[in-house]
């Protein structure tokens, strides 16, 4: 299989020697790379990717499941144009950034003030330390499997073995205060934090990096019981599930209400954007003119609230906000994964197909897919080779990751993984 990639990948392979040279392992985030190099993408429109060797690809990765509408939507895109001829950079305050604010607040339903950064990672480290402002409690929790970006003291416990650094340069001081709890267990959740004065527990609704893998509902109300009972803030880590499963994100699929929310991907119509809400009692702590410092929480950037990233983000929520798209998507979403799992049950092959609304993911197991530790006992090695065969056939996923549908997504284009599914269920 990897002869007919490298045959078929010439350009890239060139692309990749040179890479080499100047960037570490020859890629800007080791996440997308594909042994034994990656494509490098030429153009991409609608559902497609073209890599420089002009193959084709079904896009189920969707830029790290970000662009809901596709790739270079139109109605984006026009606005996109149109805002740049007004200049691409202010560097002060701006009339685009109310509006985006105006229509987070419209949409979430926790969140009455937003401010804005330029990545998941950053949203997640200052909703982290305005937590920690408002309670003033030091200690936090997360929870196996989950993905919040690089911040140091959420980047912990997100893949077996549990208890091995996820990077150098991690300090004991940085994660000592962070606590490590169970995905989809309320029992044993409780039972690590019975003792413990917490400023915030952050959750993912559904499991990105983790495999796909959707909280229980009853376990999402449970935990929004224990956080309210403990005088404990509940972030929702809304990055890949915001304005996805709903308009409103996961608190509107699931009935359940968070504390803070940290949003990006989906919000920034195709640019960089992390950004995080709550309520005004608790955001108002990021204003000097009402809270001096220590009770005063730091956030800032260079970058915040790009004029570029408010109107494409804005273009994408009101073409997403009556939710008949994102309706459309979930039902397409269900049916994908059930014709998934028929297809590997009737060629007697183990799988689990996980995930919620239009997110999707397989595991090679017979056993039920609940948390990270399940995901990972799973046959890894069988993912790779499904997901290489479906590179090698033009449908694309980022190789072991989580896929998702996009408005883009034909019938055509899914009869086609289908198609290819069936082929490689019918080999193994």
């Amino acid at each position: 299989m990897l002869n007919r990639y490298v045959s078929k990948t010439p350009k890239s392979q060139q692309l990749h020697q040179k890479a080499e040279k100047v960037l570490p392992a020859g890629v800007s985030y080791f996440l997308r790379y594909i042994e034994p190099y990656p494509f490098y993408t030429a153009k991409a429109k609608g559902s497609k990717l073209t890599d420089v060797d002009g193959n084709e690809y079904i896009d189920f990765w969707l830029g790290h499941t970000a662009l809901i509408l596709g790739h270079s939507p139109p109605e984006v895109m026009k606005e996109v144009r149109r805002q740049i001829g007004n200049g691409t950079h202010y560097g002060t305050a701006h009339e685009l950034e109310i509006a985006l604010a105006e229509q987070i607040a419209k949409m979430v339903p926790s969140a009455e003030m937003v401010r804005f950064t330029n990545s998941g990672t950053e949203a997640n480290m200052y909703a982290t330390r305005l937590a920690r402002t408002y309670t003033n409690r030091g200690k936090i929790a997360k929870f196996e499997g989950g993905w919040h970006g690089g911040y140091d003291a959420l980047n912990i416990a997100i893949k077996p073995p549990l208890d091995v650094p996820e990077s150098g340069g991690l300090t004991s001081g940085a994660l000592r205060d962070t606590i490590v709890l169970p995905f989809n267990n309320i029992k044993e959740a409780r039972r690590r934090i019975k003792n413990e004065r917490l400023a915030a527990i952050i959750i993912e609704p559904v499991q990105g990096a983790g495999g796909c893998i959707p909280a229980e509902r009853e376990f999402l109300k449970e935990l929004r019981e224990l956080c309210t009972k403990n005088g404990t803030l509940l972030i929702f880590d809304e990055v890949i599930t915001g304005f996805r499963l709903a308009p409103g994100g996961a608190q509107q699929h699931y009935g359940v209400l968070p504390d803070i929310t940290v949003m990006g991907k989906i919000l920034g119509g195709g640019f960089p954007i992390g950004a995080f809400a709550s309520r005004k009692e608790i955001m108002n702590h990021m204003n000097p003119i009402l809270y001096e410092r220590p009770r005063f929480s730091f956030h800032g950037g260079t970058f915040c609230a790009n004029p570029i990233t408010m109107t494409a983000g804005l273009a994408t929520l009101k073409l997403l906000q009556d939710g008949q798209l994102l309706n459309e998507l979930n039902k397409r979403g269900n049916n994908l994964r059930q014709k998934l799992s028929d297809i590997f049950e009737r060629n007697h092959v183990d799988v689990q197909v996980t995930g919620e609304g239009s997110l999707f993911h397989t595991h090679f197991t017979r056993e039920k897919v609940k948390d990270v530790r399940d995901v990972f006992r799973a046959d890894r090695g069988k993912l790779l080779n499904y997901h290489m065969h479906l590179i090698m056939n033009g449908v694309f996923f980022l190789p072991t990751r989580t896929g998702a549908l996009s408005t883009t997504h034909t019938e055509s284009d899914i009869e086609r993984l289908l198609t290819e599914a069936e082929i490689f269920a019918k080999k193994n």
